[in-house]
């Protein structure tokens, strides 16, 4: 009996792609990042992620090619390791442990078997040295690469302080206001200073490097939006540099085009801007980028650059400086205010994305579906500024309704605007139907739709609570304007307030008949028809920090959480508390689908996972320390097919999947499955195709293969083949597995003759009376022998059969052959 998978917290989106600068394969097909523990690889023609390469325990803090191999690629780690990977087959070749902390990494095709890397220094705080690593060679995959030799002490620890001159002859380092230029021929260290403040209010603090791919000149940044050019840096008085400005604020990085004509620089103005010969007249733009830009990669041949952005966002520009391609995964927002909300007609995620937009996200690919503009109001990249945010969403149960609140940051009289949004089926998108301008006299601090089905178009109700002390209930109403562009419109139907306390939360039944708000300390369950206080329940004592019913077998009770660290159910029959839990729950989720609740606790700096049933006090499943951050948010996603599991643990997790978001914004799951299993077919099939070279032979071997299968398909023979195929995994992992991290052929023997063995099956009449014939036949020479090898015989008949091919008559001299093959000993295979 197999065991059961352990269900793992695996990452699904939103790391970081800041900590590494973007990788080009070689022949621009692919787009490599580091994103969190893990490297993508993206398509660039189709921008699908085909593969995600996981085994670091870290953070990837560095990504290179293998300069004597472009199909291989280097990955760097908090882990203290160093990754070789074959990235198009995404299988790790060798790992080398290095021991300490890894902040960046660098790769020179004159240094052979060595890297560089950024490491802390022993004994210092805050104090790091470049160093380079000798990766050693061996036949194992692990690897221990000890030998390290100090290249510069006192280097900064980002990826973007340091870059390698022409040819390597010598590497450049910024921090602060010192600029180092080592040679590493002469052996000779150069240090440069600048003024910290200039007497003009401008800062020198440098903020990265590059350097000019075929002359000595070196580009700096710095945070005050200048670009210097350095030359003659060679020697220690003679040194010259020349400026270039347009930035505002600080330059966030620089990339020199392969030819060395072009200069590209960007910064927190989200516009990427083109230098030509150095020159500060002649400059482009590429505008409105989205957010500001964080790193720059240029294409080994140099027809293609990319910029990484603040937001996870990856834009692709061809060399003319034309918008290309852009890769969204999941937008790092400034703050999820909206909380996570799963879109009823996509099953996407639906959270804050860009400043006053909200943005769509697609589990199963890990792309942004659309962005949907709320605001509509030009965001102003300034700090302390004011300005007009999305705080609330709300979808009704067939997703036709859209409802949204956004307000100014301000801490008093706070400007609120409620939004109601229609889907249209001609455009695909929401058209906003009624703008509410100041729906409560303070924050709204919730908002809910009757979650019924039957009633999504007779009587929807919305539900909206504040700090102004009361919740407002809003209905559609026909508009009897002729000259009004919809014929419905929403508007508030009742207002309702218990004893002056601030409305904090709200949900209704899963039959729409009770809505209960709570009220600091108290929850208040109305009725939703007359709108009649029905019961309170108000112990045991702490403010109401989550509500929710229970749902199908569970509908009678009502779950609450405190900010006292209780967790507490009560029943609505008896109006009695069922039981209660000294836990401090800050997330409290249920399950559409199912009776089950998921509630995650924040203790000692520790997130744990409890799921239950409100019937039951005694948790399902309990999962301490569920991962290293805080947990704020959580939602459960339905699955399109119900999935089988093997431990009565996880039947919880059998028709939604469960997904939470930290504190650093990464977005995370519970799954049996592994990372490749997470990828769309679609994916993995583009994977495979885009791997096979455009070559004479293959465009003849692709005609060979048409032409094959349309034989097949005239001879009926399409359906066998394919049963066969499907039937010999073993095969299949042997032929596109690369031969150096094959295992021994002992071991693979057995599996691979197992899987060309075929089941018996009914043989017809005629197939009956051709193997007696031939069982005759076979008696007259050897009858004891063929006895023991009929079976074998079938088998062997039968799959050539399977395979198409016409079984010819042997004679006498080969069967006399045969049947001294068929005697010799081959039970020396049994061991393996």
């Amino acid at each position: 009996m197999v065991a059961p998978s352990p269900l793992r917290v695996v990452r699904c989106g939103g790391s970081a792609l800041r900590p590494a600068r973007a990788v080009f394969s070689a022949d621009n097909r692919f787009l490599l990042c580091a994103a969190g523990d893990f490297v993508k690889v993206h398509s660039v023609s189709t921008e699908e992620t085909v593969r995600i390469m996981g085994g670091h325990a870290d953070l990837v803090t560095g990504i290179q090619l293998n300069p004597r191999n472009h199909l291989q690629l280097y990955s760097s780690s908090l882990d203290g390791s160093i990754k070789l990977w074959d990235f198009m087959d995404g299988i790790p070749i060798k790992t080398f442990t290095v021991g300490s902390k890894l902040l960046a990494l660098y790769t020179l095709p004159c240094a052979e078997d060595s890297v560089f890397v950024v490491i802390p220094k022993k004994g210092e705080r805050d104090t790091f040295q470049l160093v380079s690593v000798k990766l050693t060679k061996g036949a194992g995959q692990d690897l221990e690469a000890k030998e390290l030799s100090v290249v510069l002490d006192g280097v900064g620890a980002s990826l973007k302080h340091i870059a390698f001159g022409r040819e390597g002859e010598y590497v450049v380092s910024v921090k602060e206001v010192t600029l180092q230029v080592y040679f590493f021929k002469r052996k000779l260290l150069n240090r440069f200073s600048l003024r910290a403040v200039k007497t003009k209010g401008g800062d020198n603090q440098f903020s990265c490097v590059t350097c000019h791919p075929t002359e000595d000149c070196i580009a700096t940044g710095h945070a005050d939006g200048k670009i210097r050019l350095w030359r003659n840096f060679h020697l220690r008085k003679e040194y010259t540099y020349s400026t270039l400005h347009w930035h505002h604020d600080i330059v966030m990085d620089l990339a020199f085009s392969i030819e060395g004509t072009r200069l590209l620089s960007g910064g927190v103005e989200s516009v990427l801007v083109q230098w030509h010969n150095e020159s500060a007249c002649q400059k482009d733009f590429l505008p409105r980028l989205g957010s500001p830009i964080e790193s720059i990669s240029v294409s080994p041949d140099g027809s293609l650059c990319c910029t990484l952005h603040t937001d996870n966002r990856i834009t692709i520009i061809n060399s003319n400086l034309r918008f290309s391609r852009s890769i969204q995964g999941l937008i790092k927002s400034r703050d999820i205010k909206t909380g996570l909300v799963v879109d009823p007609r996509t099953k996407a995620l639906v959270l804050n994305g860009e400043p006053g937009h909200l943005q769509f996200y697609c589990l199963q690919s890990d792309q942004q579906l659309f962005s949907l503009d709320i605001v509509q109001r030009q965001f102003i990249h300034q700090a302390g500024l004011k300005q007009s945010d999305l705080v609330k969403v709300a979808f009704s149960a067939q997703g036709t309704w859209l409802a949204t609140v956004e307000e100014r940051e301000e801490v008093t009289d706070p400007e609120l605007e409620l939004k109601l949004w229609f889907y249209n089926e001609e455009t695909q998108s929401f058209k906003l139907n009624t703008r509410i301008n100041t729906p409560h006299d303070n924050h709204i601090t919730d908002m809910c739709f009757r979650d019924m089905d039957e009633l999504e178009d007779d009587s929807l109700i919305l539900v909206t609570t504040g700090r102004d002390c009361v919740f407002k209930v809003w209905v559609m109403v026909e508009d009897t304007d002729p000259e009004a562009q919809q014929s419905v419109s929403w508007s508030c139907d009742f207002v309702g307030s218990y004893h002056n306390y601030q409305a904090t939360n709200c949900c209704f039944s899963e039959d729409g008949s009770l809505l209960a708000v709570s009220f600091e300390e108290t929850v208040t369950v109305w009725d939703s028809v007359t709108w009649d206080l029905k019961c309170t329940f108000c112990h045991p004592p702490g403010n109401i920090r989550n509500i929710c019913f229970g749902r199908l077998t569970c509908s009678k009770y009502l779950i609450g959480a405190t900010d006292y660290g209780f967790l507490c159910c009560w029943n609505l029959l008896t109006c009695a508390l069922e039981w209660s839990a000294h836990l401090n729950i800050v997330v409290l989720q249920p399950d559409p689908l199912s009776e089950h609740i998921a509630a995650v606790s924040w203790l000692s700096k520790e997130s744990s996972l409890f799921v239950f049933k409100p019937n039951e006090p005694r948790p399902i499943y309990i999962q301490r320390n569920l991962c290293k951050e805080k947990i704020l948010l959580a939602a459960f996603v339905p699955r399109d097919e119900p999935e089988t599991t093997a431990s009565e643990k996880y039947l919880w997790l059998r028709r939604s999947q469960l997904f939470f978001l930290t504190d650093t914004q990464e977005l995370m799951t519970l799954s049996t499955k592994s990372l490749e299993e997470r990828l769309t077919p679609s994916s993995k099939q583009l994977a495979v195709e885009e791997s096979l070279p455009v070559t004479p032979f293959s465009l003849l071997l692709g005609k060979h293969r048409r032409q094959q299968s349309q034989e097949d398909i005239d001879l009926g023979k399409l359906v066998v083949h394919n049963k066969h195929e499907q039937a010999s995994p073993a095969v299949k992992e042997l032929l596109h597995t690369p031969a150096h991290v094959l295992p021994s052929a002992s071991f693979l023997c057995p599996i691979f003759i197992n899987s060309l063995l075929i089941s018996k099956e009914n043989k017809s009449a005629e197939e009956v009376a051709d193997e007696v014939e031939m069982e005759s036949e076979k008696t007259e020479d050897d009858s004891d022998e063929e006895r023991d090898v009929t079976e074998m015989e079938q088998e062997d008949t039968s799959h050539m059969e399977l395979l198409g091919e016409m079984t010819c008559k042997l004679s006498k001299a080969q069967e006399k052959e045969l049947r001294k093959i068929r005697k010799m000993d081959y039970s020396w295979i049994s061991a393996f």
